[in-house]
């Protein structure tokens, strides 16, 4: 259950009801950033779970599901591109973090966060840096956030097939870019963010111009 993480450093007992909490999507510039929480059951383990970004799409899309039937409790959140734009990502990260916890039918005593800051909630709850790789639960969430986000970037592409989410899956890639700058932003790109951002100045600008 908790492979990377040594008894002394653990910050709870047995009685814990311990869940793992972690986000996806806090560095693209389209589409929502996402968080799962999940509290595994150790009486049914599932083999290979580690950080998603070191598993391939296909381990992603396999181990998913295996989460979603043995867990004992998951909940995946989000937080939209107005709210991101809104109160900036990293508080848009900790408030879907926050609503994963919240959503989970069975109330956890303690969240473990990957990272190094908590979001405020009434669970407690405890930072882990690379919790990703050293708290199953952790990676579980991992999974479940990240297989959820790209789900949600393939429906983007449906409803804006011109910037090509379903292969950068909103990332800053040069693809993006250079269909950013060829269409300009879409309703699903994330304003505060700076390429986006400068693409609206520069598209103003030109407005302006014409005026």
């Amino acid at each position: 259950m908790y492979p990377g993480l040594p008894p002394r450093l653990r910050p709870f007992t047995e009685l814990d009801i311990v869940c793992g909490v972690d986000e996806a999507g806090r560095g693209p510039l389209a589409g929502p950033v996402f968080a799962a929480a999940v509290i595994l059951d150790p009486l049914r383990p599932i083999e290979g779970l580690r950080d998603s970004k070191k598993l391939s799409e296909a381990r992603r899309d396999q181990l998913a599901p295996l989460i979603r039937e043995h867990a004992l409790a998951w909940a995946i959140a989000e937080c939209s591109c107005e709210e991101i734009d809104s109160i900036n990502i990293l508080q848009a990260t900790m408030l879907a973090m926050r609503r994963a916890v919240e959503a989970l039918h069975t109330l956890p005593t303690l969240a473990l966060i990957d990272g190094n800051r908590c979001p405020q909630m009434d669970v407690r709850a405890h930072a882990i840096v690379e919790g990703d790789d050293k708290v199953n639960a952790i990676s579980a969430a991992s999974i479940l956030a990240k297989t959820a986000r790209d789900a949600a970037l393939v429906r983007l592409h449906d409803l804006y097939p011109q910037y090509g989410f379903d292969q950068h899956k909103g990332y800053g890639t040069a693809l993006h870019l250079e269909r950013l700058r060829l269409h300009g932003p879409s309703p699903a790109h994330r304003r505060s963010f700076a390429p986006v951002r400068n693409m609206l100045q520069v598209d103003l600008f030109a407005e302006l111009i014409e005026a």
